[in-house]
C-alpha cells in the first residue's frame, strides 16, 4: 500500500515546499498563507494564531506588541540596553541627520553622449557617474508618469517577487498584486522595499532598453554562448520600487557587477565608499561580524560620500563600490548589472570576498565562474590578434588577464576537494591556461615586436571586440598558419614534417605515460567528444598536428572515419599505421580539401556538444553524495524551523558557518524536500542571514529541456545543491 500523504489547510492539499503556511495554534493544521489571507511578512506580527475555523470559537488572532523603535525585534523590551539597528524607524531619523562629505568631490558629471565604451578604455572606470539627462545614454524607459500600478501591468499581478520588510531588514515573498494593493493602502504600518524584480522575461522588458555601455561592454552579452549548458544569468533589467524611508544597508554588488541607476520619479540618496584594500579588508569584517546591524559601516571608513539621486538622474557605480541607499521619498527606479573588461582584477576580488563570506548563492551572480572560462577563451583570441597586428594590448586587459590567470588556476585546484565544476562544455581548463600564460610572457619578455612597438609609440588597439565582431573562423585559421610560418621564421629553421610513423610514436609514448598518471593531470590530454564517446588525444600529438599544418599534412577527425588520403604514395607500411591513427582518433587529410574542417573545428567548435563525462565528473566519489547528504539535512536541522524560512530564501547566518538551504526557484533538481511543515517559532526571528537583505538578486535565465537534460547527466559536475 502507497502511503497516502497527509492533507493540510482549507483546501486539503497536501504539503508544497514551495508555498508559505502558518500553524493554527487551537487546531494544530497548518493553511496557506493565500488560502486564509495572510501574508508571509504580516505573519510575523502574529503571536497566537486562530484559523478561520478556530476565530469563530475563540475569537481573534492575537497580535504581538511593540515594546521599541529601534530593534528588528519590535517585542524586545526598550530598557536602553540594545543598540540602534540598520533599517528600524530611528535608525532612518538617525541617519538623515548624519553629516558626510559631499558626492561631488568623486562624481564625475557626464554628457550621456560621453559615456561611451571609448571614454571608459581610455579614462577607465574608476568612480562614480552621473548623468542628469538621459539622452545620448541610449537608454529608453516608460514615462515619468508611469506607475506601481502600471508595473503590475505590464509583469502580471501574479508574479511572485522578493520583498523587504525595511525595519527588520527580512525580506519575504509576496504575489507583486500583494504589493501592489500594499503600497496603495492609506495606512501602511510598514516600509516595504522591492529591489530584486528582475522583469527580462515580462512584457515590461520592452519598455526598457539599456544604456549603450551596460549593453556593450557587458560579459554576457559579448561572450555567453547561445549553446552553454548553464542557463543564461539575466541581471541587465531591475525595477525597484521603494516606499518612502527604505534603507538598503552597505553592501557591494553580486559578483563585483558594475551597476546602473535612473530615478524614474522620487529620489534615493546613495551612501559610496572607494574599494581601496583597507577599505574591502574593513568591509569583510564588518560583513561577517555578528554586531553587523548595529554598527553604521559608513563610520569605520575614513570617507563615505553622500549622493542624492534625483528624479530623472542616472548613476552609474564602478567595481566593488561600497554602498548603501536610502529611499527619501516614495520612488521608482530602474537599473541593471554588468560585467565587463576594465576592472577584471576587482570583480574577482569581489567575487571570492562574497564565497569566503558564504554568501548564499541567491546573492551571487549566477555561473560567475563559467562566464570567467568563456571570457578567458576569448581573450586568448584578443591577444593573439594583438600580437598578429603588431600592436600592444591595453593595460588595463594586460592586469585583467593575469587577474583572470590566477583565479582560474586556484578554481581548477579547489575542483580537485570539491566537484562542483563551472567549467564549461568544448573548453580545455589546462591548456587554456597555458595558452594565456604564453601570451603573457611573450609581452612581458618583450617578444613580438612589443619593445619596437613600445619605442616607436605605436598606438594600443581596440581589445574589447567580441568573438562575433572579430571575422570569421577562417580569418584565425590563417591566422593561425601565418602564426607558425612566423614561428618558424623567428627560429630561422624549419622542422621537418613529420612522418605518419612519427607521429604514432609520439601518440603511444603519450598514451603509456597517462596511464601513469594521477587523475587531475588532466594538461596532458583533452577530451575530444565524438556522439558521445571518447577520444583521448594526447596534446603532444594536438601539437604535431598544429605544427605539421605548414607541410601539407593534416589531422582531421571525423566521427571516428577518415575523410580523405594524403597526396603521398601510401605503402604498407603507412595503410597499418593509418589504421591505427584512425582508432586513435587521429586522422589526416589533404589541407586544400574542405576550409570548414579546418583544424579547430576538431576540438573549439564541437557542434553536437554531448554530455561530457570528463575526468572531472568521475572522481564525484560516494563520500562526496554522502557528505551532500549529510550538509542537507544538517541544513534541515540547524537554525530557523518556521516553514517559511526553513525552505525559503532565508538562509543561516555564515556568521555561525552553518551551511545555507537554497532558495527553491533556482534548483533545477533537489533532493525532495522535507513532507511536513514544522512549528513556526514563536519569536519575532531576526533575518538569519546576514546578506539577506543586501542588494538585490540575480535571475539565471529557464533552462531549456536540452540544457537540463545535460544537467541531469552532468549533476556532479554542478554545485552540490544543499552544501
Amino acid at each position: 500500500m502507497m502511503a497516502t500523504a497527509q492533507l493540510y489547510c482549507v483546501c486539503r492539499q497536501p504539503y508544497d515546499v514551495s508555498r508559505f503556511m502558518i500553524e493554527c495554534d487551537i487546531c494544530k493544521d497548518w493553511f496557506h498563507g493565500s488560502c486564509v489571507e495572510v501574508e508571509e511578512h504580516h505573519a510575523v506580527d502574529i503571536d497566537v494564531y486562530h484559523c478561520p475555523n478556530c476565530d469563530v470559537h475563540h475569537g481573534p488572532s492575537l497580535m504581538k506588541k511593540r515594546r521599541n523603535w529601534h530593534r528588528h525585534d519590535y517585542t524586545e523590551p526598550d530598557d536602553g540596553s540594545k543598540p540602534v539597528q540598520a533599517g528600524t524607524s530611528v535608525f532612518v531619523r538617525e541617519l538623515q541627520a548624519r553629516t558626510f562629505p559631499s558626492g561631488d568631490e568623486i562624481l564625475q558629471q557626464m554628457h550621456g553622449s560621453q559615456v561611451t565604451q571609448r571614454y571608459l578604455e581610455r579614462h577607465g572606470f574608476r568612480y562614480p557617474i552621473a548623468v542628469h539627462k538621459m539622452e545620448g545614454l541610449g537608454l529608453r524607459l516608460p514615462p515619468p508618469d508611469f506607475s506601481v500600478k502600471d508595473v503590475e501591468r505590464y509583469v502580471g499581478g501574479d508574479k511572485v517577487i522578493d520583498v523587504i520588510d525595511v525595519a527588520r531588514q527580512a525580506d519575504s515573498k509576496m504575489k507583486l498584486s500583494a504589493f501592489v494593493k500594499y503600497y496603495y493602502s492609506p495606512q501602511r504600518p510598514k516600509v516595504l522595499n522591492v529591489i530584486s524584480l528582475e522583469f527580462s522575461d515580462t512584457r515590461m522588458s520592452e519598455l526598457v532598453v539599456v544604456p549603450d555601455i551596460a549593453q556593450k561592454m557587458s560579459w554576457v552579452e559579448n561572450y555567453w554562448p547561445d549553446d552553454s549548458y548553464f542557463p543564461k544569468p539575466f541581471v541587465q533589467k531591475y525595477c525597484l520600487m521603494g516606499m518612502k524611508d527604505s534603507y538598503t544597508d552597505f553592501h557591494i554588488d553580486f559578483g563585483g557587477t558594475s551597476v546602473w541607476y535612473h530615478v524614474l520619479w522620487g529620489e534615493k540618496i546613495f551612501y559610496l565608499i572607494k574599494p581601496t584594500s583597507a577599505n574591502l579588508a574593513l568591509y569583510e569584517e564588518w560583513s561577517s561580524s555578528p554586531s553587523q546591524s548595529e554598527v553604521f559601516f559608513g563610520e569605520k571608513v575614513d570617507k563615505c560620500y553622500k549622493c542624492v539621486v534625483r528624479q530623472g538622474t542616472t548613476l552609474l557605480i564602478p567595481t566593488g563600490w561600497i554602498h548603501a541607499v536610502l529611499t527619501s521619498q516614495d520612488c521608482m527606479a530602474f537599473g541593471g548589472n554588468f560585467l565587463h573588461n576594465l576592472n577584471i582584477g576587482m570583480q574577482l576580488r569581489c567575487y571570492e570576498m562574497e564565497r569566503r563570506l558564504k554568501t548564499p548563492d541567491l546573492f551571487k551572480f549566477p555561473y560567475f565562474e563559467a562566464i570567467c572560462w568563456y571570457v578567458a577563451k576569448n581573450l586568448l583570441e584578443t591577444l593573439k590578434e594583438s600580437r598578429e597586428d603588431n600592436c600592444l594590448p591595453p593595460e588595463y586587459l594586460i592586469k585583467g588577464v593575469k587577474a583572470l590567470i590566477t583565479a582560474l588556476r586556484n578554481w581548477l585546484k579547489r575542483e580537485v576537494t570539491e566537484p562542483a565544476s563551472e567549467v564549461p562544455d568544448h573548453i580545455r581548463p589546462n591548456h587554456l591556461i597555458k595558452m594565456l600564460t604564453k601570451e603573457i610572457q611573450y609581452l612581458e619578455n618583450g617578444n613580438c615586436g612589443s619593445k619596437l612597438m613600445k619605442s616607436q609609440g605605436i598606438s594600443a588597439c581596440p581589445s574589447t571586440r567580441s568573438a562575433h565582431e572579430r571575422g570569421s573562423h577562417a580569418r584565425r585559421t590563417a591566422r593561425r598558419l601565418r602564426d607558425q610560418h612566423h614561428h618558424h621564421h623567428h627560429h630561422s629553421h624549419s622542422p621537418k614534417a613529420p612522418s605518419n610513423l612519427d607521429i604514432f610514436e609520439q601518440h603511444t609514448q603519450e598514451v603509456l605515460k597517462r596511464l601513469k598518471m594521477g587523475p587531475y593531470e588532466e594538461d596532458a590530454s583533452f577530451n575530444l567528444k565524438v556522439n558521445g564517446k571518447f577520444n583521448k588525444v594526447s596534446t603532444a600529438s594536438a601539437a604535431v598536428a598544429e605544427r605539421s599544418l605548414d607541410n601539407d599534412l593534416r589531422l582531421v577527425l571525423c566521427n571516428g572515419r577518415i575523410i580523405s588520403e594524403s597526396a603521398t604514395s601510401p605503402s604498407t607500411e603507412e595503410d597499418a599505421i593509418q589504421g591505427m591513427l584512425s582508432m586513435a582518433g587521429l586522422l589526416y587529410s589533404h589541407p586544400s580539401e574542405d576550409p570548414s574542417s579546418s583544424q579547430e573545428s576538431w576540438w573549439s567548435r564541437t557542434n553536437h556538444p554531448s554530455p561530457d563525462y570528463s575526468k572531472r565528473e568521475r572522481h564525484t566519489t560516494l563520500k562526496h553524495r554522502i557528505q551532500e547528504h549529510k550538509n542537507f539535512m544538517d541544513s534541515q536541522g540547524s537554525g530557523s524551523n518556521s516553514s517559511s524560512e526553513a525552505w525559503s530564501n532565508h538562509t543561516h547566518s555564515p556568521a555561525h558557518g552553518e551551511s545555507p538551504t537554497l532558495g527553491f526557484q533556482y534548483c533545477e533538481t533537489s533532493l525532495s524536500p522535507p513532507l511536513h511543515p514544522s512549528k513556526r517559532p514563536a519569536s519575532n526571528p531576526p533575518p538569519i542571514s546576514n546578506q539577506a537583505t543586501k542588494g538585490k538578486r540575480p535571475k539565471k535565465g529557464m533552462a531549456t529541456a536540452k540544457q537540463r537534460l545535460g544537467k541531469i547527466l552532468k549533476l556532479s559536475r554542478h554545485k552540490p545543491f544543499f552544501v
